[in-house]
């Protein structure tokens, strides 16, 4: 549909809103919010606006709606799907500047927080009172909670205490039309009506702005254990994964690293980990809670599940600093494989039982179509990260070949029990193949949702859904 370009008239209207310091123009800042962290995709917006507060956001979006301006919410932009990119250009609305924790509630273990707030910043703000949010995306140093209740962003600790859903009680939500409405109630349990609290978890900005956010709290871990463990295939790790749940033991993280993944990441940062010639990758495990002889016990219990799988020497990580350098090479890895290849990434899940045969057939596949992948993931949730890498791909190919291919993975992902993405979202990139798991009636129903919150298809266009 053809959008209306942002004309003297529309800039004076955001002038009047946010003020003179809070609207943008220029090629710089444009080109600065053209893009997000999803390969090398940009899309220059005509207007960058910044409000400061709800009644400023709720103006903008009745004055966009009714001229017919798209508008595109955004927060760090460090998402993989291409969520926040103006791909319409038009407006850009970013909520970096709704960046305050309200309230943290002690007695009943709920926060009330602004979108623009960053995780870790968040995370770190209820440790000092005793208190644990556990949603830790890669990125929780940059990352900001609106974008996280957008993608509903999960990370390692969502293995043993759930996704961004788990911890959202209610939000209060600018729709397209202005107005602006409460989703829930801040209480554990509501059966009152529709649950719209979670239609707008993972809805990408599709259906609204959050503004605010309460969350809840459950009691801070107070020790952990980290394990890093070698495997001299990396099918092998996989099919050992489930095995430690069969075992009874819940981890509070479990990732999988296959080997590029980690070289590519010790050339990347400086955190080197010893590794044998031999060894394919690695799982790293780790357990919390309060009682140190529990943990220990779950450890033992682990390497000997571990060493049915024909495992090396298992490395005990004895000193705060060694777990973060672990954690942090985990970390690191997306940043470290995007500096070495053009890559595309895909962010498969499947049933945990299935990771295996998830892996197998992506390198199947993979030789098939041409192209060389790096994989890593949240293994102990079945969620594959599938880096693609161009290397000595000819364009032709990479443009014509691939797509054929990520959607021989998706077809395998679906057969074997999973869909296509975990927790980065469809947004841009991955709605051309929503087919594979979506009948044409599941996929009505959802447009159908979408066309009743936004009748003018203003709000973040062109994002899930073609």
């Amino acid at each position: 549909m053809a959008y209306k370009k942002i004309n003297n008239e529309d800039r004076s209207y955001f002038q009047s809103v946010v003020g003179d310091s809070n609207i943008f123009y220029s090629e710089e800042v444009l080109k600065e919010y053209s893009h997000d962290e999803t390969e090398d995709l940009s899309f220059l917006p005509e207007v960058v606006v910044k409000p400061q507060n709800t009644s400023q956001i709720s103006e903008i979006m009745k004055y966009c709606n009714s001229q017919n301006i798209p508008m595109t919410p955004c927060g760090a932009r460090t998402g993989l799907s291409g969520g926040s990119l103006p791909v319409e250009s038009g407006l850009v609305l970013s909520l970096e500047k709704l960046n305050s924790i309200v309230e943290i509630d002690e007695r009943n273990l709920q926060a009330t927080v602004e979108p623009g707030v960053i995780n870790e910043v968040f995370q770190n703000a209820v440790k000092d009172k005793g208190l644990f949010y556990p949603p830790d995306p890669a990125s929780k140093g940059s990352c900001m909670l609106g974008g996280n209740i957008s993608a509903n962003a999960g990370g390692p600790k969502a293995l043993k205490y759930g996704v961004t859903k788990d911890y959202v009680l209610n939000l209060e939500v600018v729709i397209p039309t202005g107005e602006i409405i409460w989703t829930g109630a801040n209480v554990l349990k509501n059966s009152t009506g529709y649950n719209l609290t979670q239609l707008m978890v993972g809805s990408e900005g599709t259906l609204g702005i959050v503004t605010k956010i309460i969350f809840r709290l459950i009691p801070l871990p107070t020790k952990d254990i980290t394990m890093l463990v070698p495997f001299n295939s990396a099918e092998r790790a996989c099919e050992a994964v489930s095995s430690v749940f069969r075992a009874g033991i819940t981890p509070s993280a479990l990732e999988f690293i296959e080997r590029d993944a980690i070289d590519w990441t010790m050339k990347y940062t400086d955190i080197s980990v010893s590794i044998s010639e031999e060894t394919k990758a690695h799982l790293l495990i780790e357990v919390d809670g309060n009682d140190m002889d529990l943990l220990y016990s779950d450890c033992e219990k682990i390497a000997s599940v571990m060493d049915k799988f024909d495992c090396g020497d298992i490395l005990l990580a004895d000193s705060n600093s060694e777990k973060e350098n672990l954690w942090q090479l985990r970390r690191s890895v997306g940043e470290a494989v995007k500096s070495n290849s053009i890559y595309k990434e895909q962010d498969t899940v499947v049933p945990r039982a299935e990771l295996a045969k998830l892996l197998k057939g992506v390198k199947e596949i993979g030789n098939k179509y041409g192209f060389k992948s790096v994989c890593y993931g949240h293994a102990g949730d079945g969620n594959l990260h599938v880096n693609i890498i161009k290397g000595d791909m000819t364009d032709e190919n990479w443009d014509n070949e691939l797509p054929k291919g990520i959607r021989k993975i998706f077809h395998l992902t679906k057969d074997l029990g999973g869909t296509i993405s975990g927790e980065h979202g469809v947004g841009l990139v991955q709605k051309d193949y929503l087919d594979i798991v979506f009948s044409d009636k599941e996929i009505e129903l959802q447009k159908g949702i979408k066309k009743i919150f936004d009748p003018n298809n203003v709000l973040n266009p062109r994002k899930i859904f073609n």
